[in-house]
Parts: structure tokens; C-alpha cells; sequence
């Protein structure tokens, strides 16, 4: 132990031994005489300085300095006041045993006892409001009314009886004593943890109530001759008591905090039983004197604070109940009900379709999607969508009746549960395409839904329902989106088909079944190869070749074609790096790929393109990367990712330009370096029917884009070219660069190589000799 623990012990010890040594003398007065009656008040005060020296050691490191403070005044000047009353009674010692307490003693005493209430009343108790602070403070009243009656009965009003009463000071003192024991047994019950110990506080309180208690004992049995071992043994205890306390709130602020009590749950009702402890007497034939008249008034009260707490205790439980009612209405609700929309989600969908199921009538389902509705997220903001998709939910309730259920199944798509003889769900479906066809929402929107029906056949379960809509909104979808489909038996083999082949996807990437082939690039003036365009093939194990248009949009729905484009970007900067250190700078001029818009989203993609590229050593400025028009549109995240490689030194192209959506004032807003025209404009420009108006007509588009790429400084690049006839039409046009079956057919990488090594070793002049005398040069080595 330190020394500041060798001193609090030394106090408690100290308090004890005087105690002790109290005993010690009262019995050997009480057997032999030894002394005088008067030293018996000595013993008081020594405890008591012994216990304002420990009081005051804790004051500074305790957490409630305000408590203590005051019970360190409050030790000090019943200290005060009991030696005043040693003194005095050392000085008259033949008058000891009758003298009462001097005037200034008994004040400074009753002082001290005022003051320790107060401490213990500025003590806080457990937070509370509203009815809570009022049911506690009827349950602290009926405590303290109950224990006060009950020591009123059996403490003081016996004293007032006594044959041999008591002075009034002394009568005051052991009411204080008391009354400070029952304010601190009723505040202890109250407080949930705070600075000040529990068991600390306690012991205080016990320093006054108990040696009152047994004072007041022994004056009603023993009379005046109860003074001496009242002072000398009861009284002496008060000291240790308080010593004890301070060492368990110097254990509490070092120790571990104690385990929070509930608060008052057993004092109302140990007080309601005390109190009735008197009135049980009088029933058994005890004197209805006057102290037992005042127990009976405090009973009423007690009985009456009792009803009103019982009452105030129904309507909170009512309220609880209440609450508790509305809570779990609310959680039910919360759960079967989607938060954005307000309408039925799936679980509580599932629910319903399933009773229905059970229903002799039919049942029918209604799988609703909007078109498109990424796009609304992505260039207005998901809060615009949000309230779009507030507005649909208010169009489906307009249009549903009472008997269906609308419900939104997740995202963007919705559902209608129809049940009863007459529902027709065509008709449903086709009002609601039309209310669609009119702008909705705050904002004015316009937008498309396509919609998959399906009817419940006997048998079915609500997974069978299910997927018979989902392959008839698929279905829809597939036909052009902005319609109705209903399901019938086997729309779902094509589908799962689909399906499976998406599902054979990632398989595909993990056993290296997929190949890029080149399709070159070239000067349409000398057929000489400036670049190539990078296509990836599938070669599947049991199907064989797959063609792109089946498995592209597949990787497109489920997310694949990032993988798969990482495979294609990493594959073509490795091969394009390769031919420029085999052929040199002069061999290719850029090595081009598509990329969608799926990739263009992808957080990861810029870093996975400046990745392929340090890896590789390729040049930034030898990759280009070809997005449609469509995928440009977006939104933010795609138009960042483009500046990104476009600062990177990157050459972007607009592919299929003049098909996709955009105007052609897209050509500033974007970092495009190269502007591909698209097969569609190109297929039949060569056609001579002698009618130079339509030939015209057929060759504005392409004429136009020469003139406006020219303008901006982009290079142009025709695409699909099939005949000489179209390689001169466009030349005449203004374009240079061409690519198409004419000119050479997608290769592999060995065939690009070797025809990159036969065009090295051809000079450039017998390649354009050769092309005005109509060869086809290197290029036809490719087909």
C-alpha cells in the first residue's frame, strides 16, 4: 500500500480504537466507577476530529467535491458542538447526568445535521422525465413518509413518553439523526452510478441514523442512566462510520465502477409495509394515543400518494401500450411495404400471390420495367429518379383497383397482382402504357415501360409465376421495349437459352476460350496498313465459333464485358507492343478497340488502362479506344473517364457515328481525334443509276461528315467498305482511311505480322502503281 493508503487506514483504525476504548471505560464505570460520568461525552468529539481530518483527506481527489465539502463542514460543526457539550459537562461533572445540552452546542449540532441533509439532497438521481420524474418523486415521497412514520413511532415518540424524558435538544439531535438516515436511505435507491459511491453514502447517513436510533432505544428502557453508554459506546460509532464511508468512495474512484442498481423498485412498497407495522399494533390492542394518530394520518397519506401513483403508473403503461401498438403497426407496415414508394414490396408480393394461389379464382401477373431508366440516374441524378419513380408508383394506384395489389419488386421494376374473374390483364397493361406515353413526375419526364404477363396454371407456385413473367418481360424487351408480352409455353426456351449462355460466360474466362483477331486499318490511296482494329472471338468447346452479336450483350447484362474487355485491352497493347519491336515505329500506327459503356463506368477502368499500357510498353499515343455516340451520353461518370484518357494522350474515335443519338454538335463537346463513319452510310455510295440527285442524296451524309471532321481537325475513317467502286466513291468524298471485307477480313496476329513484314519490304510507290492499276496489293494476303 502507498502512504495515502497507510493514512486512510490509519483514520478508520483510529475512529475504531477510540470507539473501542470508549466501550472499554462504560463498562468498567458501569461494573467498578471508574471515573466520572461526564468523561463519557469526551469519546464524540476525538472521533469525530479524527473523521473531519479523514473527511477533508478525500475532498480534493474525490469526484463530487460539493458533497463531501459539506459533509466535511457539517462532521466540523457537530464536532463543534459535541465538544462544547464535553466541556461543558467536565465542568459541571456532579450535574452530568441531568444537565442538558448547551444552547450554542445544540445549534451548532443541529446546523451540522441541516447541512448534511442538504449534501445529501444536492446529490443527483437518475435522469428522468415527464411522468417517469413524477412517478419517482411520489415513490421517494411514499418512502420517506413510510420510514419516517414508522421510526416517528418507534424512536421518537416513546422518548416524549419516557418516565424519565429527555431534554429537547437531545430529542432534536436524534430526530435529525433520523431523518438524515431515512432522506439518505430514500436518495441512495435513486442514483444510478455518479460520482458519488452508493455504499459511501450509505455509511454516512448510517453515522447519524443508527446511533439515534439505538440512543433513542436506550432512553425509552433505561432512562437518564442511558446517557452514559449512549455516549461513551452508541455515539462514538457515528465517527467510524463516516471514516468507513470515506474509504469506500476512495475504493470506488480507483476500483472498478459498480454495477448500476434499478432505481427504487422495492422501497415504495417495503415503506407501504412499515408503515402498516403500527397501525397492525393498534388492531392487536395498542393505545390509540396521539404518536399513533400521527402514523395513522401518514398512512392516509402514504395510501392516497399510492392510488395517485398507481394511477399515473396505468396511464403510462396505457401509453406504453399505445406506443407499443403503433411501434409494431409501423414495423408490419415498414416491413411489407417499400420505403421510396409506399407500395407493397416483394415479401408482402410473394404473400399475396401465394393466398391467391390457394383461391379458386385465376391470378395473374403483371412484371413491369421501365426502359432505360439508367439513364434518367445518370445524366439527371438518382433524386430525379427517385421521384420518377415515386410518380410511376401514383400512376400504378390510379390505374389498379382496389382488389389488385401494386407493388415495386426492386430498382426500377414494379408489379401487378390481379385477382377476380373479370380482371383482364391486357387491359390493364395496355392503360398503363398509355398513361405512360404522356410525360410524368415534377420533371416532366418521358418514359417507357415494358411489360410481361403471365396467369397462374393449375398447380403453379409463386416461383413458376414468376419466372412466366420475368421470360415474358424479357421477351418484351427483346422485341423493342414499350410493350406488352404475354407468356406462353416455350418463350422460355429461348430465353434460357440466353440465359445459359451468359451463365457459360465466366467459365469461358477462366478456361482462355476466347481469341482477338485484327481487322486492318488502311490508306485507301496505296492500300498501305496504318492500324488495325481489335475484335474478340469466342471459340466455344460444343458450340464453336459464337458470334459477338450473341455473346456481347450477354457480358453486357451481367456485368462480364469488364473482364472480358480488360482481356481485350491488355491482349491488343501486348500485340501492338510486340509489332513495333519486331517491325519497328513505321509498321503500325495504332492499334484500336471498343469499348462500351459498361466499362466506361467502371471505377477501375482508366487505372486498368494506364496499367495495360506501363505493362506493355506501349505508347499512349499508339492506342486508340472507340465508344458510340450512345455511350458518350452517359452520364458524369463516363464523360470523366474520357477526358482522363484523353489527357493521358489516348486517341478517343466516335464509332457508327451518325447512328446513335447525339447531334452533331457532340463533336466539340467530345475529345474525339477520329470521327468512323458507319457501314450504313457507306452501302451504296458507288452506285451510278444516272440520276445525279439521288446520287447525291445517297452521298450527303458522308460528304457532309468529310466537311465537318476536316473543319475540326479530325481524322475520318469509312467503315464496311465492299468494292473498289466504294474505295473511289469515297476518295472522291474527301476520305483517306478506310477498313471493310474489301479490303482485308479480321486475321489472327501471325497473319497481321506477316502482312506487316511483306508491306516493309514493298516500296510505298509500287503499292500505289498497283493501286491505280487495280491490284489489291499486300492486303488481299489477309482474306
Amino acid at each position: 500500500m502507498t502512504w495515502s493508503a497507510h493514512q486512510r487506514m490509519s483514520y478508520v483504525g483510529a475512529t475504531v480504537a477510540v470507539a473501542v476504548l470508549g466501550t472499554v471505560w462504560c463498562v468498567a464505570f458501569l461494573t467498578v466507577g471508574a471515573g466520572t460520568e461526564a468523561i463519557a461525552y469526551v469519546f464524540v468529539p476525538v472521533g469525530g476530529v479524527l473523521a473531519a481530518a479523514s473527511v477533508r483527506g478525500l475532498i480534493r481527489g474525490s469526484g463530487d467535491e460539493r458533497f463531501w465539502r459539506g459533509v466535511f463542514v457539517a462532521v466540523v460543526l457537530i464536532t463543534v458542538g459535541y465538544a462544547w457539550l464535553a466541556v461543558d459537562m467536565l465542568t459541571h461533572a456532579d450535574q452530568a447526568r441531568t444537565r442538558s445540552m448547551p444552547a450554542p452546542a445544540a445549534a451548532c449540532t443541529v446546523i451540522g445535521f441541516l447541512i448534511a441533509f442538504a449534501a445529501l439532497a444536492r446529490v443527483p438521481v437518475v435522469a428522468a422525465g415527464g411522468v417517469e420524474r413524477w412517478r419517482m418523486t411520489l415513490d421517494r415521497t411514499i418512502a420517506f413518509l413510510g420510514c419516517a412514520a414508522v421510526l416517528w413511532y418507534a424512536g421518537l415518540a416513546p422518548m416524549l413518553s419516557a418516565r424519565e424524558p429527555w431534554s429537547r435538544q437531545a430529542m432534536l439531535l436524534v430526530g435529525l439523526g433520523l431523518l438524515v438516515a431515512v432522506g439518505a436511505a430514500t436518495k441512495v435507491s435513486y442514483i444510478d452510478g455518479g460520482p458519488v459511491d452508493r455504499v459511501a453514502m450509505r455509511l454516512v447517513a448510517a453515522g447519524g441514523g443508527v446511533p439515534a436510533g439505538a440512543v433513542s432505544v436506550l432512553a425509552v428502557q433505561f432512562g437518564y442512566i442511558a446517557g452514559v453508554p449512549a455516549q461513551a459506546i452508541v455515539m462514538p460509532l457515528a465517527p467510524v462510520l463516516v471514516t468507513l464511508g470515506v474509504e469506500a468512495q476512495r475504493r470506488a474512484d480507483h476500483g472498478p465502477p459498480r454495477d448500476p442498481a434499478r432505481p427504487g423498485v422495492l422501497l415504495p412498497y417495503l415503506a407501504m409495509i412499515m408503515v402498516d407495522v403500527p397501525l397492525i399494533a393498534v388492531a392487536f390492542g395498542s393505545p390509540l394515543s396521539w404518536p399513533v394518530r400521527v402514523v395513522l394520518v401518514a398512512a392516509v397519506l402514504v395510501t392516497a400518494l399510492v392510488m395517485i401513483r398507481q394511477y399515473l403508473a396505468y396511464q403510462e403503461n396505457a401509453r406504453l401500450l399505445r406506443n407499443s401498438r403503433i411501434q409494431e403497426e409501423r414495423l408490419q407496415y415498414e416491413v411489407s411495404h417499400d420505403g421510396l414508394t409506399g407500395l407493397a414490396n416483394r415479401a408482402l408480393f410473394r404473400e399475396r400471390l401465394t393466398a391467391a394461389l390457394v383461391e379458386p379464382g385465376p391470378a395473374s401477373v403483371l412484371l413491369i420495367d421501365l426502359d432505360d431508366f439508367k439513364t434518367v440516374n445518370d445524366l439527371l441524378g438518382h433524386g430525379v429518379g427517385d421521384r420518377l419513380l415515386v410518380s410511376v408508383a401514383g400512376l400504378l394506384r390510379a390505374e389498379t383497383a382496389d382488389e389488385h395489389l401494386a407493388v415495386r419488386v426492386g430498382g426500377d421494376e414494379f408489379a401487378v397482382l390481379l385477382t377476380g374473374a373479370h380482371a383482364v390483364p391486357e387491359d390493364l397493361a395496355g392503360r398503363l402504357l398509355t398513361a405512360l406515353s404522356e410525360p410524368i413526375s415534377e420533371h416532366r419526364l418521358l418514359v417507357q415501360a415494358s411489360i410481361g404477363i403471365a396467369t397462374a396454371e393449375p398447380g403453379a407456385t409463386v416461383d413458376t409465376v414468376l419466372r412466366d413473367a420475368d421470360v415474358a418481360l424479357y421477351t418484351a424487351k427483346q422485341r423493342g421495349k414499350a410493350g406488352y408480352v404475354r407468356y406462353v409455353d416455350g418463350m422460355g426456351e429461348p430465353v434460357l437459352a440466353h440465359m445459359q449462355l451468359g451463365g457459360e460466360l465466366r467459365r469461358a474466362l477462366d478456361n482462355d476460350e476466347f481469341r482477338v483477331v485484327y481487322q486492318p486499318i488502311v490508306r485507301l490511296d496505296c492500300n498501305r496498313v496504318i492500324g488495325v482494329e481489335a475484335l474478340v472471338r469466342w471459340h466455344h468447346p460444343t458450340r464453336g465459333l459464337v458470334s459477338p452479336a450473341d455473346f456481347i450483350p450477354a457480358a453486357e447484362r451481367t456485368g462480364l464485358i469488364v473482364p472480358l474487355g480488360r482481356f481485350v485491352l491488355r491482349e491488343t497493347c501486348r500485340q501492338a507492343a510486340a509489332w513495333l519491336a519486331e517491325l519497328g515505329p513505321d509498321a503500325l500506327r495504332e492499334a484500336g478497340l471498343n469499348v462500351s459503356a459498361r466499362q466506361l463506368h467502371d471505377p477501375d477502368f482508366v487505372s486498368d488502362v494506364a496499367a495495360a499500357l506501363a505493362d506493355s510498353g506501349l505508347p499512349c499515343e499508339r492506342l486508340v479506344l472507340e465508344v458510340t455516340e450512345s455511350a458518350v451520353l452517359r452520364g458524369q461518370q463516363v464523360s470523366r473517364a474520357l477526358y482522363e484518357l484523353d489527357r493521358m494522350g489516348i486517341r478517343l474515335a466516335l464509332d457508327d457515328f451518325g447512328t446513335g443519338e447525339s447531334s452533331l454538335s457532340l463533336l466539340r463537346a467530345f475529345p474525339a481525334s477520329i470521327v468512323k463513319l458507319d457501314k450504313s452510310f457507306v452501302d451504296g455510295i458507288e452506285i451510278d443509276d444516272g440520276q445525279p440527285a439521288a446520287a447525291d442524296a445517297r452521298q450527303a451524309v458522308a460528304r457532309a461528315v468529310s466537311q465537318l471532321a476536316r473543319a475540326l481537325g479530325l481524322d475520318t475513317v469509312a467503315e464496311g467498305i465492299e468494292s473498289p467502286e466504294q474505295v473511289a466513291a469515297l476518295l472522291e468524298l474527301g476520305y483517306t482511311v478506310g477498313q471493310g471485307f474489301y479490303l482485308a477480313e479480321p486475321m489472327t496476329a501471325d497473319s497481321v505480322s506477316r502482312l506487316l513484314a511483306l508491306q516493309a519490304r514493298v516500296p510505298e510507290e509500287t503499292r500505289k502503281v498497283s493501286r491505280t492499276r487495280g491490284g489489291t496489293a499486300p492486303s488481299a494476303a489477309g482474306r
